[in-house]
């Protein structure tokens, strides 16, 4: 059954009229998503120290927040963090209690990357950012008191499309973050899927909101067969950063998680999956008024640690 914790919420929102994010367009969805964070968010953790500070690649300048355990100290590992919002909506605001409880919990930095989106700013652009985000995290790892060694990347939902998709150009690259946690990703653009089909009404995300996703980020449809888009279609999963993926039961994206789960350990990557079956997607931004979502940051912080100290 439905988590009815997740029931109610629904049902609140059917009660107060939320129009679909697809009869929106991208400024008033990105307006309601800020709006409701109050209502389903906890109260914002304390951490020893926040900078909001920018940084530069290709002509391009991306705004970041660092969230730093304690006020000053030794090297301490991190988090590049990716916000979920289907690569249209979220931003650093939307997601900073989440941010601030693994800063707190895990007992490392984070840095939250207020990526490029669309439609304004079409794909590959988010993948792009996320990429130089961590290429320049790791660059700046003194002066960030980051140790460069255990830097891990991560985010939800698009943030964890964008997180997979880093791994495999990072890795191309040379680089290999130490972890990645992938919660409740997206890593097919054409998904077919029993849970995109079975979960594609009724349960938040919708099929018509991932078109709408989808489609303000992707040039067409050839953008469907890209890796840098579609992660689960590179040709090589191999001697990626172990991960821990976290998926929903009644999630449309279920499915892709698990699928990518799969796809890690069969190429021999350390990969933990584990699928909050009563939940919906979006759930762990919403410790207020769903419980799990509090266990699952903690599941979260908890592999965190362990990367780090492994890394």
């Amino acid at each position: 059954m439905l988590d009815p914790q997740a029931q109610a919420l629904m049902n609140l929102m059917i009660e107060k009229g939320i129009p679909p994010v697809y009869t929106q367009t991208p400024v008033e969805a990105r307006a309601a998503y800020r709006a409701r964070r109050s209502f389903t968010q906890p109260d914002a953790p304390e951490v020893g120290r926040v900078q909001d500070l920018q940084f530069s690649h290709a002509g391009v300048s991306i705004a970041v927040r660092v969230y730093h355990p304690t006020e000053a100290g030794q090297a301490l590992p991190a988090l590049v963090y990716l916000h979920g919002g289907g690569w249209t909506i979220g931003d650093l605001d939307t997601h900073d209690v989440l941010c601030r409880s693994l800063c707190q919990q895990a007992g490392g930095v984070v840095v939250s990357v207020d990526y490029r989106m669309g439609p304004e700013h079409k794909f590959p652009a988010a993948y792009e950012d996320a990429v130089a985000a961590w290429q320049w995290v790791a660059s700046q790892s003194e002066a960030l008191a980051i140790d460069p060694a255990r830097i891990a990347i991560g985010g939800d939902s698009a943030g964890g499309n964008l997180s997979a998709a880093a791994c495999l150009g990072l890795r191309d690259l040379g680089h290999k973050p130490v972890m990645q946690l992938l919660i409740y990703p997206s890593t097919l653009m054409a998904p077919d899927t029993d849970s995109y089909r079975n979960n594609g009404q009724g349960y938040m995300l919708t099929r018509e909101s991932m078109a709408w996703y989808s489609g303000n980020y992707l040039r067409g449809p050839q953008d469907t067969l890209d890796w840098r888009a579609s992660p689960q279609l590179a040709t090589s999963h191999a001697n990626l950063p172990p991960a821990l993926v976290l998926t929903a039961g009644f999630d449309p994206l279920r499915d892709e998680g698990l699928l990518y789960a799969d796809a890690l350990s069969r190429a021999g990557v350390p990969a933990q999956y584990i699928c909050f079956e009563r939940q919906i997607h979006g759930f762990i931004t919403m410790g207020r008024v769903m419980q799990e979502a509090n266990t699952a940051v903690a599941l979260c912080a908890q592999a965190l640690r362990t990367a780090w100290k492994q890394g």
